[in-house]
């Protein structure tokens, strides 16, 4: 699987992704950093195909209304420590990956696992 992810979540997220043998970058590695525009983001990820993973409610509400990002993950946790967040991650990564396969929009909390068509 491919990730692109967004500036509200750590960089080491994306490295998380990279050890358990994904291609995953943050938006730290694209030419603007994290002042990289919202639309640039998606135009990335349609590019590389690339499911965004970020916190940031505007990429939900671009999927609701244009269907852009094609592939979104939701992390709505609100503020979570660096290491609650990669063991929640770990944790659900295995369903969210088979989500995917399906779903073209997923949303993880503190506590659920949400996927939508």
């Amino acid at each position: 699987m491919r990730f692109l992810v967004d500036a509200q979540l750590p960089r080491r997220l994306a490295a998380c992704l990279v050890e358990q043998g994904h291609d995953a970058i943050h938006t730290l590695d694209l030419p603007a950093r994290n002042a990289t525009l919202d639309a640039e983001v998606i135009a990335c990820a349609v590019r590389e195909q690339r499911i965004v993973v970020t916190k940031d409610a505007d990429f939900v509400e671009s999927f609701l209304v244009s269907g852009r990002p094609p592939l979104l993950w939701l992390i709505s946790t609100g503020n979570i420590g660096n290491r609650e967040l990669d063991s929640l991650i770990h944790a659900n990564f295995a369903a969210v990956a088979r989500a995917f396969t399906t779903a073209r929009f997923v949303e993880l909390s503190r506590d659920v696992l949400t996927v939508r068509e």
